[in-house]
């Protein structure tokens, strides 16, 4: 159980240094290249990576690796820069909060992970709470940029799909890939995917102030080479229902820092929708823990080197 703690906290990593994105990127990052913000995003935390790990793909990993790259990183990343200009922060990362629910959907016919009761249950009670949240007016719906709101909630919900569906590959083709470059190879596909199209629709490279600098290097490195690195490794050792009920605390995390950092509002809405938010959380691992908890028993009961002690293994085996 012990194990399961940590890989949990060590994927809760990723979705608070998201929901810290959205600010950094409305309040610091230019509003009008979203393309080339996804590429100043994408390539240098990847080239980074690369460097680190010196792997390069191989075989199936070059086409697979250019999929999950548009659907994780590109495309993802041009949406969720859009939408971070398009809407208040805290409604930004709400809105992203239903990928809780659709990853415990797709998980369902690609991975064979069935939909326990308590995943529901705590996904449905995190979900109510970013609604609250997001109904109480954290930040407010209206105009932020030529009054899209329209074009920022169809970003965001665009991007939580694609994204949903590119974890769950990550998680069925990911075995026996080190974590550290299957994310590398995502982030380099995912940013030259979108290159070319920065040149095409936005011209030259963007002229950034020391803010932007700062602030890409921020997202580029915490919100994107670390997060993305502790998300994988999430997925690698959690289902990934639990994974992304985890995801639940990115739009806590930008609630949290609207209201610190931007001067949003938070009340009581607020107050009882982040408490629900955390409590769908823990109530959606407890089939996990309690589940390693009771393979603990079993091997303890098990005498060693009994016929026993293969099965309590075989049960205690990932996902």
């Amino acid at each position: 159980m012990e194990a399961k703690w940590r890989w949990m906290l060590l994927t809760a990593i990723a979705p608070i240094a998201w929901g810290s994105n959205y600010y950094v990127t409305r309040w610091f990052l230019p509003d009008d290249v979203p393309l080339w913000g996804a590429v100043l995003r994408a390539l240098p935390a990847g080239l980074v990576l690369l460097a680190v790990v010196r792997e390069r793909p191989h075989g199936a990993w070059w086409w697979k690796a250019a999929v999950l790259g548009v659907l994780n990183v590109g495309a993802f990343f041009v949406l969720i820069y859009a939408a971070s200009q398009l809407l208040p922060t805290s409604t930004a990362s709400t809105l992203m909060a239903s990928s809780a629910g659709v990853l415990l959907l797709v998980a369902w016919p690609l991975l064979g992970e069935r939909p326990r009761a308590a995943g529901l249950l705590g996904a449905g009670v995190g979900i109510a709470g970013v609604v609250l949240m997001l109904a109480g007016g954290v930040g407010g719906v209206g105009p932020a940029v030529g009054g899209s709101v329209g074009l920022g909630v169809a970003a965001s919900l665009g991007a939580m799909a694609m994204s949903s569906v590119g974890f769950v590959l990550t998680k069925k083709w990911g075995a026996g890939i080190r974590v550290l470059s299957l994310t590398s190879w995502q982030l380099v596909a995912g940013g030259l995917a979108v290159l070319p199209f920065a040149l095409l629709l936005e011209g030259a490279p963007p002229r950034l102030d020391t803010p932007a600098v700062i602030g890409f290097g921020y997202v580029s490195l915490v919100a994107t080479a670390l997060a993305f690195a502790a998300w994988f490794a999430g997925l690698r050792h959690l289902p990934a229902g639990s994974v992304g009920l985890i995801g639940l605390l990115n739009p806590v995390t930008g609630v949290l820092l609207g209201t610190l950092l931007a001067g949003e509002p938070f009340g009581p809405p607020q107050a009882l929708g982040t408490a629900l938010v955390l409590g769908g959380v823990l109530l959606g691992q407890r089939p996990l823990l309690h589940r390693r908890a009771h393979v603990k028993r079993m091997r303890r009961d098990v005498p060693s080197g009994g016929a026993g002690d293969t099965g309590s293994d075989k049960v205690a085996s990932p996902n």
